[in-house]
């Protein structure tokens, strides 16, 4: 990334971005929260890119830079933390569920930024405390390294519903599937088909974000049929995908009584 701004204290407010506006590179001596009140909010760093719909939220190390970019009408709200203030205790950008009673702590928090009262302190102590609780989530495609590992990604990212096997994309690309499987292994932490699920999701959500029919978005993305497609959705965030876009479609995000952490990607 070049052209990184600095901005030593991380903001704590709460804006609005239209889809496909981008905050650009930047970093701050301090930690950040990152929450979407509505549509999908996603967050590069050169490690990669983490996503979030309205029921995630992404924790910012302290000196990270990272660049934020709106799918949908995104309710964005901040939350910084001092450097030395890291109820995580976690030095790399990370997805943690929210459950309801954390969503509405982050709102209040980010409603009146220059509030210094002592019931706003008391707030952020029961946010922190909250956090603490919040399950992570691996909601994570990173960035390749080696350049065969690279054209591989590249092919599917470009192409979501392509179903070619590992070998087939190797050998469009020159690389044995034995290679490519290592190398998502040892880079990613990963197998290649976790990954394309992790990948044909953060399509998914964005194009549930532009309003994008559910069986469209099946069919686009990969799935077989759309109750496949709802199947890994509900597994991994907790709703359907016809719940998300109802809700985001309301303009801010309302959590349902089905919410909050689930089991994630197989």
């Amino acid at each position: 990334m070049s052209n990184i701004r600095h901005t030593p204290t991380a903001p704590t407010r709460a804006q609005v971005l239209t889809a496909g506006e981008r905050i650009d590179a930047h970093r701050h001596d301090d930690h950040q929260i990152v929450y979407a009140g509505s549509g999908v909010l996603a967050v590069t760093t050169d490690a990669g890119t983490w996503f979030a719909p309205g029921n995630r939220a992404i924790w910012v190390p302290a000196g990270t830079v990272h660049a934020h970019r709106a799918h949908g009408h995104l309710a964005l709200h901040l939350v910084g933390l001092p450097a030395d203030d890291n109820p995580l205790g976690l030095d790399a950008p990370t997805v943690l569920a929210v459950s309801p009673l954390l969503r509405e702590l982050i709102l209040a928090y980010t409603r009146d930024p220059g509030d210094d009262s002592p019931e706003r302190r008391r707030l952020l102590a029961v946010l922190c405390d909250q956090l603490r609780a919040s399950p992570q989530q691996p909601l994570r495609l990173p960035t390749p390294a080696d350049p065969r590992l690279a054209a591989v990604c590249a092919l599917v990212h470009a192409d979501p519903a392509d179903s070619r096997t590992l070998a087939a994309l190797g050998a469009a690309t020159g690389a044995g599937e034995r290679t490519l499987s290592r190398l998502f292994r040892h880079e990613f932490g990963m197998t290649f088909p976790q990954w394309r699920t992790q990948s044909r999701l953060y399509h998914a959500l964005r194009l549930l974000a532009e309003g994008t029919p559910v069986t469209t978005v099946a069919h686009r993305c990969g799935w077989s049929s759309a109750s496949a497609f709802i199947d890994v959705f509900r597994r991994s965030f907790g709703y359907t995908p016809g719940t998300h876009n109802s809700r985001t479609r309301q303009g801010h995000w309302r959590p349902g009584p089905g919410d909050g952490p689930r089991s994630t990607l197989r």
